[in-house]
Protein backbone atom coordinates (compact mmCIF):
# COMPACT_ATOMS: atom_id res chain seq x y z
CA UNK A 1 0.00 0.00 0.00
CA UNK A 2 3.01 2.64 0.96
CA UNK A 3 4.44 1.66 -3.29
CA UNK A 4 0.86 2.74 -4.51
CA UNK A 5 0.98 5.90 -2.21
CA UNK A 6 4.66 6.88 -2.81
CA UNK A 7 3.54 6.16 -6.73
CA UNK A 8 0.45 8.50 -6.69
CA UNK A 9 2.27 11.21 -5.18
CA UNK A 10 5.44 10.87 -7.56
CA UNK A 11 2.75 10.83 -10.27
CA UNK A 12 -0.41 12.51 -9.66
CA UNK A 13 0.76 15.01 -7.50
CA UNK A 14 4.41 16.05 -9.54
CA UNK A 15 2.14 16.33 -12.85
CA UNK A 16 -0.29 18.49 -10.76
CA UNK A 17 2.33 20.73 -9.42
CA UNK A 18 3.78 21.01 -12.97
CA UNK A 19 0.18 22.42 -14.16
CA UNK A 20 0.17 24.48 -10.95
CA UNK A 21 3.06 26.65 -11.81
CA UNK A 22 2.06 27.00 -15.43
CA UNK A 23 -1.40 28.59 -14.38
CA UNK A 24 0.99 30.72 -11.76
CA UNK A 25 4.05 31.90 -14.47
CA UNK A 26 1.72 31.57 -17.69
CA UNK A 27 2.60 29.33 -20.94
CA UNK A 28 5.80 31.01 -21.85
CA UNK A 29 7.74 27.91 -19.54
CA UNK A 30 9.71 25.82 -22.07
CA UNK A 31 13.05 27.28 -20.89
CA UNK A 32 12.20 26.95 -17.31
CA UNK A 33 11.03 23.16 -18.84
CA UNK A 34 13.93 22.65 -19.50
CA UNK A 35 16.02 23.54 -17.05
CA UNK A 36 13.97 21.22 -14.59
CA UNK A 37 13.65 18.15 -17.10
CA UNK A 38 18.02 18.12 -17.41
CA UNK A 39 18.25 18.44 -13.58
CA UNK A 40 15.93 15.00 -13.41
CA UNK A 41 17.02 13.43 -16.23
CA UNK A 42 20.71 13.87 -14.25
CA UNK A 43 19.43 12.75 -11.01
CA UNK A 44 17.76 9.55 -13.18
CA UNK A 45 20.89 8.15 -14.91
CA UNK A 46 22.25 7.89 -11.86
CA UNK A 47 19.62 6.01 -10.35
CA UNK A 48 19.55 3.58 -13.49
CA UNK A 49 23.21 3.35 -13.09
CA UNK A 50 23.84 3.20 -9.49
CA UNK A 51 20.52 1.60 -8.05
CA UNK A 52 18.77 -0.36 -10.94
CA UNK A 53 21.54 -1.87 -12.97
CA UNK A 54 22.69 -3.35 -10.41
CA UNK A 55 20.20 -4.56 -8.46
CA UNK A 56 19.18 -6.38 -11.78
CA UNK A 57 22.73 -8.37 -11.88
CA UNK A 58 22.28 -9.05 -8.36
CA UNK A 59 19.21 -10.96 -8.68
CA UNK A 60 19.82 -12.57 -12.32
CA UNK A 61 23.06 -12.11 -14.35
CA UNK A 62 24.54 -9.49 -16.53
CA UNK A 63 23.23 -11.21 -19.58
CA UNK A 64 19.29 -10.96 -18.36
CA UNK A 65 19.88 -7.16 -17.58
CA UNK A 66 21.33 -6.38 -20.88
CA UNK A 67 18.43 -8.12 -22.12
CA UNK A 68 16.05 -5.75 -19.87
CA UNK A 69 17.44 -2.41 -20.91
CA UNK A 70 16.89 -3.60 -24.63
CA UNK A 71 13.41 -4.60 -24.03
CA UNK A 72 12.85 -1.24 -22.08
CA UNK A 73 14.59 1.41 -25.09
CA UNK A 74 12.48 -0.85 -27.84
CA UNK A 75 9.39 -0.34 -25.60
CA UNK A 76 9.30 3.88 -25.66
CA UNK A 77 11.09 3.78 -29.18
CA UNK A 78 7.36 1.63 -30.26
CA UNK A 79 5.73 4.33 -27.85
CA UNK A 80 6.51 7.26 -29.72
CA UNK A 81 6.79 5.52 -33.08
CA UNK A 82 2.74 5.04 -32.36
CA UNK A 83 2.42 8.56 -31.38
CA UNK A 84 4.30 10.01 -34.42
CA UNK A 85 1.81 8.03 -36.66
CA UNK A 86 -0.92 9.54 -34.17
CA UNK A 87 -0.16 12.92 -35.10
CA UNK A 88 1.36 13.08 -38.38
CA UNK A 89 -0.09 15.58 -40.57
CA UNK A 90 1.89 14.57 -44.14
CA UNK A 91 3.80 18.09 -43.45
CA UNK A 92 7.20 17.94 -43.38
CA UNK A 93 9.03 17.30 -39.34
CA UNK A 94 11.25 20.24 -38.33
CA UNK A 95 15.02 18.72 -38.39
CA UNK A 96 15.11 20.60 -34.56
CA UNK A 97 11.96 21.56 -32.29
CA UNK A 98 11.73 24.93 -31.14
CA UNK A 99 8.98 23.95 -28.27
CA UNK A 100 8.36 20.85 -26.12
CA UNK A 101 4.51 20.78 -27.52
CA UNK A 102 6.07 20.05 -31.18
CA UNK A 103 8.90 17.90 -29.37
CA UNK A 104 6.38 15.23 -27.79
CA UNK A 105 5.85 13.85 -31.03
CA UNK A 106 3.34 16.80 -32.15
CA UNK A 107 4.42 17.45 -35.30
CA UNK A 108 2.26 20.10 -36.48
CA UNK A 109 3.37 23.58 -36.67
CA UNK A 110 1.22 25.48 -34.21
CA UNK A 111 -0.17 28.63 -35.29
CA UNK A 112 -3.85 28.18 -34.00
CA UNK A 113 -5.30 27.51 -30.57
CA UNK A 114 -7.57 24.70 -32.33
CA UNK A 115 -3.74 23.22 -33.26
CA UNK A 116 -2.61 24.33 -29.41
CA UNK A 117 -4.94 22.17 -28.07
CA UNK A 118 -4.48 19.32 -29.96
CA UNK A 119 -1.15 19.26 -29.42
CA UNK A 120 -1.52 19.46 -25.53
CA UNK A 121 -3.74 16.20 -26.14
CA UNK A 122 -1.24 14.32 -28.22
CA UNK A 123 1.54 15.83 -24.87
CA UNK A 124 -1.04 14.13 -22.31
CA UNK A 125 -1.27 10.48 -23.97
CA UNK A 126 2.41 10.74 -25.02
CA UNK A 127 3.68 11.51 -21.12
CA UNK A 128 1.12 9.43 -19.87
CA UNK A 129 2.17 6.29 -21.33
CA UNK A 130 6.06 7.51 -20.49
CA UNK A 131 4.84 7.03 -16.85
CA UNK A 132 4.00 3.66 -17.15
CA UNK A 133 7.47 2.66 -16.85
CA UNK A 134 8.63 4.95 -14.81
CA UNK A 135 5.59 3.34 -12.12
CA UNK A 136 7.41 0.24 -12.75
CA UNK A 137 10.44 0.60 -11.10
CA UNK A 138 9.44 1.99 -8.83
CA UNK A 139 7.29 -0.51 -7.51
CA UNK A 140 9.97 -3.25 -8.37
CA UNK A 141 11.99 -0.99 -6.19
CA UNK A 142 9.55 -0.26 -3.63
CA UNK A 143 8.88 -4.05 -2.99
CA UNK A 144 12.41 -5.19 -2.83
CA UNK A 145 13.95 -2.07 -0.61
CA UNK A 146 11.25 0.40 0.24
CA UNK A 147 14.18 3.49 0.88
CA UNK A 148 14.66 2.67 -3.00
CA UNK A 149 11.10 2.89 -3.53
CA UNK A 150 11.01 6.15 -1.69
CA UNK A 151 14.21 7.58 -3.34
CA UNK A 152 12.86 6.62 -6.74
CA UNK A 153 9.38 8.40 -5.72
CA UNK A 154 10.99 11.70 -4.91
CA UNK A 155 13.28 11.47 -8.10
CA UNK A 156 9.85 10.85 -10.76
CA UNK A 157 7.73 13.33 -8.77
CA UNK A 158 10.72 15.74 -9.61
CA UNK A 159 10.72 14.58 -13.45
CA UNK A 160 6.64 14.77 -13.80
CA UNK A 161 7.13 18.65 -12.44
CA UNK A 162 8.36 19.93 -15.63
CA UNK A 163 5.82 17.08 -17.81
CA UNK A 164 3.29 18.41 -16.17
CA UNK A 165 4.06 21.89 -17.23
CA UNK A 166 4.74 20.54 -20.61
CA UNK A 167 1.08 19.69 -21.22
CA UNK A 168 -0.67 22.13 -19.49
CA UNK A 169 0.74 25.31 -21.22
CA UNK A 170 -0.68 24.03 -24.87
CA UNK A 171 -3.53 23.04 -23.01
CA UNK A 172 -4.62 26.96 -21.83
CA UNK A 173 -3.14 28.52 -24.93
CA UNK A 174 -5.55 25.58 -26.57
CA UNK A 175 -8.35 27.11 -25.05
CA UNK A 176 -9.10 25.02 -21.83
CA UNK A 177 -9.98 26.57 -18.64
CA UNK A 178 -6.91 26.65 -15.96
CA UNK A 179 -8.89 23.73 -13.67
CA UNK A 180 -9.63 21.30 -16.56
CA UNK A 181 -6.05 21.79 -17.56
CA UNK A 182 -4.88 20.93 -14.22
CA UNK A 183 -7.56 18.37 -13.96
CA UNK A 184 -5.97 16.24 -16.73
CA UNK A 185 -2.60 16.97 -16.17
CA UNK A 186 -3.43 15.10 -12.96
CA UNK A 187 -4.96 12.68 -14.58
CA UNK A 188 -1.83 11.95 -17.24
CA UNK A 189 -0.13 11.62 -13.67
CA UNK A 190 -2.51 8.43 -12.95
CA UNK A 191 -0.63 6.09 -15.11
CA UNK A 192 2.23 6.13 -13.04
CA UNK A 193 -0.20 4.41 -10.34
CA UNK A 194 -0.42 1.78 -12.99
CA UNK A 195 2.97 0.61 -13.67
CA UNK A 196 3.51 0.55 -9.59
CA UNK A 197 0.49 -1.88 -9.49
CA UNK A 198 2.16 -4.10 -12.23
CA UNK A 199 6.02 -3.22 -10.80
CA UNK A 200 5.03 -5.35 -7.53
CA UNK A 201 3.16 -7.82 -9.00
CA UNK A 202 5.66 -8.38 -11.19
CA UNK A 203 8.01 -8.39 -8.92
CA UNK A 204 7.06 -10.62 -6.31
CA UNK A 205 7.04 -13.23 -8.93
CA UNK A 206 10.62 -14.47 -8.84
CA UNK A 207 14.25 -12.76 -8.62
CA UNK A 208 14.02 -13.21 -12.31
CA UNK A 209 11.10 -11.13 -12.97
CA UNK A 210 11.92 -8.47 -10.00
CA UNK A 211 15.79 -8.10 -12.25
CA UNK A 212 13.82 -7.97 -15.97
CA UNK A 213 11.55 -5.08 -13.86
CA UNK A 214 14.32 -3.31 -12.95
CA UNK A 215 16.31 -3.58 -16.26
CA UNK A 216 13.37 -2.83 -17.80
CA UNK A 217 12.39 0.02 -16.49
CA UNK A 218 16.29 1.43 -16.34
CA UNK A 219 16.21 0.90 -20.30
CA UNK A 220 12.89 3.37 -20.26
CA UNK A 221 14.18 5.94 -18.49
CA UNK A 222 17.57 5.65 -20.04
CA UNK A 223 16.24 6.15 -23.66
CA UNK A 224 13.74 8.71 -22.69
CA UNK A 225 16.71 10.53 -20.66
CA UNK A 226 19.63 10.46 -23.39
CA UNK A 227 17.38 10.17 -26.86
CA UNK A 228 14.53 12.91 -25.57
CA UNK A 229 14.76 15.16 -22.64
CA UNK A 230 18.99 16.11 -23.35
CA UNK A 231 18.94 16.63 -26.71
CA UNK A 232 15.58 18.60 -26.53
CA UNK A 233 16.61 20.31 -23.88
CA UNK A 234 20.11 21.54 -25.46
CA UNK A 235 17.93 23.10 -28.56
CA UNK A 236 15.13 24.49 -26.28
CA UNK A 237 17.69 26.69 -24.22
CA UNK A 238 20.23 27.12 -27.39
CA UNK A 239 23.07 27.34 -24.56
CA UNK A 240 24.92 25.07 -22.03
CA UNK A 241 22.81 25.08 -18.90
CA UNK A 242 20.54 22.32 -19.27
CA UNK A 243 24.25 20.34 -19.63
CA UNK A 244 25.05 21.65 -16.52
CA UNK A 245 21.74 21.18 -14.67
CA UNK A 246 22.27 17.43 -15.81
CA UNK A 247 25.51 17.37 -14.45
CA UNK A 248 24.38 18.85 -11.48
CA UNK A 249 21.49 16.20 -11.32
CA UNK A 250 23.88 13.09 -11.80
CA UNK A 251 25.89 14.64 -8.93
CA UNK A 252 22.75 14.93 -6.56
CA UNK A 253 21.57 11.52 -7.49
CA UNK A 254 24.97 9.88 -6.42
CA UNK A 255 24.52 10.92 -2.81
CA UNK A 256 20.94 10.47 -2.74
CA UNK A 257 21.88 6.46 -3.93
CA UNK A 258 24.82 6.54 -0.88
CA UNK A 259 22.49 8.07 1.87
Amino acid sequence: MNIILMSLFAGVIGMGVGGLLTTLFGNRTDKMISIFLSFAGGVMISIVFLELIPEAVEYSSIWVTVIGLVIGSLMVLVLNSMMDKISDTGKEKPKLHETYAEFFHASEIISSRKSMLRSGIILLFAIALHNIPEGLAMGAAGYHDAALGLTLAIIIGLHNIPEGMAISAPLISGGLSKIKAVTLTLMAGSTTVLGAIAGVIIGGISDLALALSFSIAGGAMLYVVLAEILPQSIVTNKDRVPTIFALVGIIIGMLLTAI
